[in-house]
């Protein structure tokens, strides 16, 4: 059965943050972002903090998300996550002065080689988080270089590109 909108649902541990019937969403992912429209094949996706964009009819609407997962489908699309806000929630003078204060103890959690990991960690996600908010409104701060992926791993989780020699020579 064919249908022209889709359901949006974004749930938060605290309930049901939205519900909309849209024509069309956009939502970020760990691997970029996806969109689905009416009609869509079922997908799995792990959100990252982020704006999902929606349109209902003419009416192009945004809000922010934390981290979370979505499943979507030809006429659903439901998003997990633990943080939800729109546009008139934000209150740009504390989430300048949050950012700043995360954006310094990040900086110096990064220079400490004593700094726990898991801490590093929610830092960044508390950047990235406040960082959404200012997307959010229009006034983005300036991209950083920490992605949350790079926390937590061993030194022998590195991975070095080298040329093979051997198999060069071998031609």
């Amino acid at each position: 059965m064919a249908t022209d909108k889709i359901e949006l649902e974004i749930v938060t541990p605290r309930g049901l943050a939205l519900k909309a019937s849209v024509d069309e969403v956009t939502a970020p992912s760990i691997v970029g972002e996806f969109g689905l429209m009416p009609g869509h094949l079922p997908v799995l996706a792990a959100v990252r903090t982020g704006v999902i964009n929606y349109r209902i009819g003419q009416e192009q609407n945004k809000c922010a998300v934390g981290e979370g997962f979505a499943e979507g489908g030809p006429a659903k699309l439901l998003v997990l996550t633990e943080d939800y806000i729109t546009k008139a929630g934000v209150e740009p003078v504390s989430v300048r002065a949050e950012l700043a204060e995360v954006e310094a103890q990040l900086d110096k959690a990064t220079h400490d080689v004593d700094a726990a990991p898991d801490e590093v960690r929610r830092l960044i996600i508390r950047e990235n988080w406040l960082a959404a908010q200012l997307e959010l409104i229009g006034d983005p701060p300036a991209p950083t270089m920490n992605p949350v992926e790079d926390f937590g791993a061993d030194e022998d989780d590195e991975v070095h590109l080298e040329p093979d020699t051997e198999a060069a020579t071998d031609r």
